[in-house]
């Protein structure tokens, strides 16, 4: 059992050896670091935002489970808050507010971290907007890129700066920073543009839930805005078959998207990404940049 000492913290890594993706041969090791090497630019959009983690630790061919409670055995130099849930109680859960916190995480097979679109203390008050495309087949990412065109150019029209990442699955989400809004209003807001999609592109994009009106187009979700709900943090991996990362792309990227694997990114590919554009989603970080809603007249 390694044990190390990250930041002053002891960490005890196990089973590292352990094969998580078995069509890639990617390691627990290898998912320890892959976290550690883009800890510099996920921590900035984990930062008191409580996490919720997808783990596998019988790795992705085995049963994976959503995990929001702190789990036992939790170290006391975890940030752990109370946060509210939809019928007023309130749950434990952990802040992933540093990088020995991000590879303990790491260590229990976390392979997704999940977050909502607010910050600790201000719950409920969200500080970005996102909208997850979400192809159905046969349409694919390709689609997902012009409608989310649609969407950045519809949201210029009302002064938000928006940005674009994979979501490491099948999809793509769009992203716009804003001054902290009460999430009711963000959601309410992101419904009717969800809505105008699916109006100004009928054969391309539905905003209803039910899969049978999904074939061929892109279903623009607005629901992971309501407060309760979280969308894949940027950078994390995705439990698929192979160690696929949601990851920032450009907006040149998304209009150069004609085959769905131009924006398919793996733990591989981010360190050269970063190099090269550095943290696209820098913007959602930038109090500058942040915008308000319009008002409704």
């Amino acid at each position: 059992m390694p044990n190390t000492v990250v930041e002053g913290r002891d960490l005890s890594l196990t089973r590292l050896d352990k094969i998580l993706y078995p069509a890639a041969g990617f390691t627990k090791g290898d998912v320890v670091d892959y976290y550690t090497s883009v800890a510099q630019v996920i921590l900035p959009h984990l930062r008191d935002r409580p996490a919720s983690f997808v783990r596998a630790p019988g790795g992705v061919e085995g049963k994976s489970f959503m995990a929001k409670h702190v789990p036992p055995g939790t170290p006391d130099w975890v940030t752990v808050r109370r946060v509210h849930r939809v019928d007023g109680r309130t749950d434990r859960q952990v802040l992933v507010q540093d990088l020995p916190t991000l590879l303990w995480a790491a260590n229990l097979a976390a392979l997704e971290l999940h977050v909502p679109q607010w910050r600790l203390p201000a719950e409920g008050k969200a500080d970005r907007l996102v909208f997850d495309l979400d192809p159905g087949a046969p349409a694919t990412i390709v689609e997902c890129c012009a409608v989310a065109r649609w969407l950045r150019d519809r949201m210029a029209g009302d002064g938000l700066d928006s940005c674009a990442k994979t979501s490491g699955s099948k999809g793509l989400h769009v992203l716009a920073p804003l001054h902290p809004t009460d999430a009711e209003a963000v959601a309410d807001y992101a419904e009717r543009l969800a809505r105008e999609a699916s109006r100004a592109l009928p054969d391309l994009a539905v905003h209803q839930v039910p899969k049978k009106l999904r074939t061929g187009r892109v279903f623009v979700d607005h629901s992971q805005n309501a407060w309760t709900r979280t969308t894949a943090a940027p950078y994390t991996l995705r439990a698929r078959p192979r160690p696929t990362v949601s990851t920032p792309v450009t907006w040149d990227e998304v209009a150069g998207c004609t085959q769905p694997d131009d924006l398919v990114f793996s733990a591989g590919d981010i360190a050269s990404r970063l190099d090269r554009h550095g943290d696209l989603l820098g913007p959602l970080l930038d109090p500058a940049r942040a915008g308000r809603l319009p008002d409704r007249g």
